[in-house]
């Protein structure tokens, strides 16, 4: 091998099928799929900065209005459009950047901006000049969907000082805040989660020995904290929702389980047979609606539960920790999602076993009604046949007798004739040739129709 390809295959460079130092031929999906662990990654920031985080419900399938509103805003600032088909962006504006993220149902757009530093000793209230206010507001006036989450964020520099709880109060608008040290100690951050007078959420870090790279993965997971969280609570009025359809459903199958029991006919069995198919499509329907909902809570929620490991928090006395938190407030709302959704399940297993019990009930009674039915087929066939065999008999003698008759005819025309016979004896002696006759052919014309069956 020569040392250019060499060269090539410790760089990379060359065609993406053969960019390797190998005969070997590339899967298609190599490279994106191992690329795809390393898109999206968080923001690079020095601090002091602040930041905006819209979180926006669209549903499935608004990507490309995403994408297409983006193009606008790249448009007026001048800079390159994302690639056909991109689900995240990050990028310069001038004055500020934005990353825009694509989830499966909602979208994330978040804007960076650098924060004047405090003058020495000095706080200034970081919330006062949104980084949100940096763009457009026809632009922002226009994003797709639906604001679900919208937080400011706030990250002082370590030159800055620690704001005071009463500080904090006037900035959170009351002393039930929330604070934790985070990252090992390399940051303290505060939040209430609630939803201020600008409509806006509101996170307050401190940085005090992070580096850029840290700072940009503590926002990003504290803004993910707070877009999971909300995102997850989505299905808390679902689950209200259902509860009162859910009741009825649970005293009808009650009431049918116990009937069960006491039924004394088949149409009886059959009624209550159609009354728990239509509980079973009632069930179905429900579990249809919330199914999706209730298995996004639990992505979601789970989400939540990893981005606080990843926080590594330190307790700061007096105050509750985002996990302490979430655990008080966040978690019994998913688990009383997880309660709707197991009663859910439990009462379509029922549903379903009253149905095969009656079901069960009503395919014996039906086979018990079979059998007596061909019991009583049999028996007819049985009287059929014994009238044939006497319809049959009396045939035979009936047509022996006509033909007995024209053989006596017969033989006194002959004696007639001048001939010496004795009709009397001849009709006598005929009369069993003519009996076996008879018989003997009704026997085989009737094998002739039977066999043709």
């Amino acid at each position: 091998m020569t040392d250019d390809a060499l060269a090539m295959g410790r760089t990379g460079n060359g065609d993406a099928g053969r960019s390797l130092a190998h005969p070997l031929k590339n899967h298609a999906l190599r490279v994106t799929l191992t690329n795809e662990v390393h898109t999206r990654p968080p923001e690079v920031l020095s601090t002091p900065v602040r930041a905006t985080m819209l979180a926006m419900l669209s549903g499935e399938g608004a990507s490309e209005a995403d994408r297409l509103h983006l193009e606008k805003l790249c448009d007026w600032a001048g800079v390159p459009r994302p690639p056909a088909g991109a689900t995240h962006y990050s990028g310069s504006f001038g004055s500020f950047r934005l990353k825009w993220e694509r989830h499966t149902e909602f979208s994330t757009w978040t804007v960076f901006r650098p924060n004047a530093a405090s003058p020495a000793g000095v706080l200034v209230d970081p919330f006062l000049e949104p980084a949100l206010n940096a763009v457009p507001k026809e632009w922002l006036a226009g994003l797709p969907g639906e604001l679900m989450v919208g937080v400011h964020v706030a990250v002082l520099d370590a030159e800055s000082p620690e704001p005071s709880a009463n500080m904090l109060a006037a900035m959170f608008g009351s002393p039930s805040y929330i604070g934790t040290r985070i990252s090992g100690r390399a940051a303290t951050a505060w939040t209430d989660f609630r939803i201020h007078g600008d409509g806006f959420s509101r996170i307050l870090i401190a940085d005090h020995a992070m580096t850029a790279n840290q700072a940009g993965r503590v926002v990003q997971r504290l803004l993910e904290i707070e877009t999971y969280r909300v995102m997850a609570l989505l299905a808390l009025p679902v689950a209200r929702g259902v509860l009162p359809r859910i009741g009825p459903i649970e005293a009808d199958l009650a009431d049918l389980t116990t009937r069960i029991a006491t039924l004394r006919g088949l149409d009886d069995e059959r009624e209550l047979l159609d009354r728990l198919t239509l509980l079973a499509a009632q069930t179905e329907q429900i579990a249809a609606e919330t199914a999706y909902r209730f298995g996004a809570a639990r992505a979601y929620y789970n989400l939540v539960e990893k981005r606080i490991v990843e926080l590594r928090e330190i307790r700061i006395e007096g105050l509750p920790t985002v996990g302490e938190f979430m655990d008080r407030r966040l978690a019994p709302a998913i688990r009383t999602c997880e309660a709707v959704e197991s009663r859910l399940q439990a009462l379509s297993q029922r549903v379903a076993r009253a149905s095969d019990l009656l079901r069960t009930r009503v395919e014996i009674a039906v086979e018990g009604q079979n059998a007596e039915l061909l019991l009583s087929m049999d028996k007819r066939a049985q009287l059929q046949l014994r009238l044939q065999e006497t319809v049959e008999g009396l045939s035979v003698v009936a047509i022996s007798y006509y033909l007995v008759g024209i053989v006596g005819y017969a033989a006194k025309g002959v004696k007639g004739l001048g001939m010496k016979v004795d009709p009397d004896l001849l009709v006598g002696l005929m009369i069993p040739i003519v009996i076996a006759f008879v018989w003997s052919g009704v026997r085989r014309i009737r094998k002739v129709i039977t066999s043709g069956h």
